[in-house]
């Protein structure tokens, strides 16, 4: 055991700041709306950091690390041409802001209002269980972590009985993560994880900041100077023999950003908590810029970590390394931990114990919102569409708390028994293509096309689910079954794509009603129109700013034009030099050096920036929480015919 005092009191200091975060918030708890939702009181920056830091968990960062040791800077430059794809999806609102105006607190209640109760019985129960396998390995996965970032002992005695380490660790964050979601709900959570957010980035900039420090660029550019050519890790078209993480891992992502929008359920909390359609959709384009310290930090740690164990300087710190991965029989965990030992060896104590609380919090914040999401999702999708009758909201609230503590105990029990055999990422990927491989299509058609129609949706997610399936049932037979599961991703979103659109052409042709599920028109609710004065602008009006913004809103949709075109351009130019040049190396490293410089500094300008704007949302949230009129009826319960 290597962990110091320092580190602890660390620690300490940084959850007691949680804790207090959810002691401020379980006392707005009034109603199973903000239990679900956050009482859809929680403004633009507020949303956008807490949601940010719900999708990192420890899990999250530990797979970045495993994949970008991998790949190094070569995927980040193929996302500067994603990030036209992202921008433009964020300022158009796509997806989230039609949602926000049905008032669906999940989007398979969604589901019920747009084709049928049965469909989102249905609908439910798959979501569920995609969420079920994919979240299964968090606890797995940060436990380890934890255990080899701190040099725990692998196993304790307990009155003379020796217990492994790794369910105790798990037993810990675990606990506290139900306590969280119990005590407040999604308000603990939005709370909780706005306070990890800035915490985080902070801690991210320092870590960055002394690897800057201990390691120069001339020994990075020798250490990854040595693997072979077409493999490269500065240079993105030189990826040919780098496996699973190429381009085509890239392309596949970009397509599934689309489709995929709201589909994955993990932070569903987060979808109906803006407290109207225009924040919402204003969180979503400062999402563009919330994610430049997160992923700095994801991509640049690992390539440091490479260059650590590959430069003859730092032998000693290899040495130490090797020896603890090879006391560990599985290669899959061998990978996983290979950044974090590195961490541990090169980190002072102050840092070490920094990231180690950043690491617990993201692990708790992460299972709290999951934990949440996955338990809602039974409840509301699953349980409620079979009772004729609705919960008393005591009874609800409790039924709620009751499937959360399920939720718990099923990812205890799968993540002590799940043989962890591939890359963390290319898992996630074929666990939720159960679900989302055919939800794309069903949640833009339902949103966006009047004609879609209820049997397109039956089987354009029967369909989806059946291929993803078969992936998992192939790899478990065959280990080294050739398509991955980012590939059975690909094959379950094209073919749900096209049942969709087949199956709703060739049936009744029906119009839905979409102004009454929206709430437009002479359907409009005043108190949340009122915030935006005239109807979303359409077609590709929809890419500029209308009267609805503020100044401030403005300003927001400039930068993020300007920042996302800023590296479209250097894309577009160093695409061209390349085919028309063979560019070296060293240009190449010369260019990531700047790249991490401007970043750095951009970083800490969004830090201070999101910090202020989620205050002054926090205390709006929090007195409009105070002063709300509940309503009990809204429980999720489907009570209107959204039907013709």
């Amino acid at each position: 055991m290597n962990i110091t005092f320092l580190e602890i009191v660390i620690v300490a200091l940084f959850l007691s700041i949680l804790f207090y975060g959810v002691y401020l918030g379980k006392r707005y708890l009034q109603s199973v709306a903000d239990f679900l939702s956050a009482g859809r009181s929680a403004g633009r920056y507020m949303i956008t950091v807490s949601q940010g830091m719900a999708a990192i968990g420890a899990i999250t960062i530990v797979g970045q690390w495993e994949m970008n040791y991998v790949a190094g800077f070569c995927l980040r430059w193929w996302e500067f041409f994603m990030a036209v794809v992202l921008l433009i999806i964020t300022v158009t609102g796509w997806v989230i802001y039609r949602f926000r105006q049905t008032r669906a607190l999940t989007v398979a209640q969604f589901l019920e209002m747009r084709y049928s109760r049965n469909f989102r019985i249905f609908a439910g129960i798959l979501a569920f269980v995609s969420g079920l396998l994919n979240f299964g390995i968090f606890p797995a996965v940060s436990a380890r972590f934890i255990i080899y970032y701190c040099g725990l002992p692998l196993s304790v005695n307990i009155l003379g009985i020796d217990i492994s380490t790794f369910p105790l660790v798990m037993i810990g964050f675990l606990s506290i993560s139900l306590y969280f979601v119990f005590a407040g709900g999604q308000i603990s959570i939005i709370i909780t994880e706005f306070i990890q957010g800035v915490l985080s980035n902070l801690t991210f900039l320092a870590i960055i900041a002394f690897c800057l420090i201990i390691v120069s660029w001339n020994q990075i550019f020798e250490a990854v100077s040595t693997v072979p050519e077409n493999a490269s890790l500065i240079n993105p078209y030189k990826t040919s023999e780098v496996p699973d993480f190429n381009f085509w891992y890239f392309l596949i992502n970009v397509v599934g950003v689309i489709y995929g929008k709201m589909s994955w359920q993990g932070s569903q909390g987060f979808y109906s908590s803006a407290k109207s359609a225009h924040e919402a959709k204003m969180g979503e384009v400062l999402g563009n810029l919330r994610d430049i310290p997160k992923w700095l930090f994801l991509v640049f740690i690992p390539v440091i970590a490479f260059t650590i164990l590959h430069h003859v300087n730092f032998q000693s710190v290899t040495d130490n390394v090797n020896q603890t991965l090879s006391t560990i029989n599985n290669e899959a965990v061998r990978n996983q931990l290979r950044v974090p030992l590195v961490l541990s060896e090169i980190l002072p104590v102050y840092l070490r114990g920094a990231l180690l609380a950043v690491m617990i919090m993201a692990t708790i914040g992460t299972h709290s919102s999951y934990m949440h999401s996955w338990g809602s999702i039974f409840i509301q999708d699953v349980l409620m569409p079979f009772r004729k009758k609705s919960f008393a909201p005591e009874q609800h609230l409790k039924m709620l708390r009751y499937a959360i503590l399920g939720v718990c105990i099923f990812i205890f029990l799968f993540s002590l028994v799940f043989p962890m055999t591939e890359y963390i990422f290319l898992y996630f990927a074929i666990t939720a293509a159960i679900f989302v491989g055919g939800s794309g299509a069903v949640i833009i058609g339902g949103l966006y096309w009047k004609r879609g129609t209820t049997a397109a949706a039956w089987c354009a997610l029967i369909i989806g689910s059946i291929t993803a399936v078969t992936g998992i049932i192939l790899q478990q037979i065959y280990p080294n079954f050739p398509i991955n599961g980012q590939y059975f991703w690909a094959i379950a979103m094209g073919l749900s794509s096209l049942t969709y659109i087949l199956v709703s052409l060739l049936g009744k042709k029906n119009e839905f009603n979409m102004d009454k599920m929206l709430h437009r028109g002479k359907y409009a609710i005043k108190e949340e129109t009122i915030i935006v004065n005239e109807v979303p602008l359409k077609g590709w009006r929809m890419l500029g700013i209308g009267k609805e913004f503020t100044k401030g809103d403005k300003i927001i949709y400039i930068i993020s034009y300007v920042w996302t075109f800023i590296w479209v351009a250097v894309f577009i130019v160093g695409t061209i030099l390349n085919f028309v040049n063979d560019v070296p190396d060293s240009a190449w490293m010369t260019f990531w050096r700047y790249y991490v410089l401007i970043n750095l500094i951009v970083s800490f300008m969004i830090i201070v920036w999101f910090s202020i704007g989620g205050l002054k949302d926090f205390k709006d949230m929090l007195n409009r929480l105070k002063n709300m009129v509940r309503d009990h009826h809204d429980d999720g319960t489907v009570r209107s015919d959204f039907k013709n």
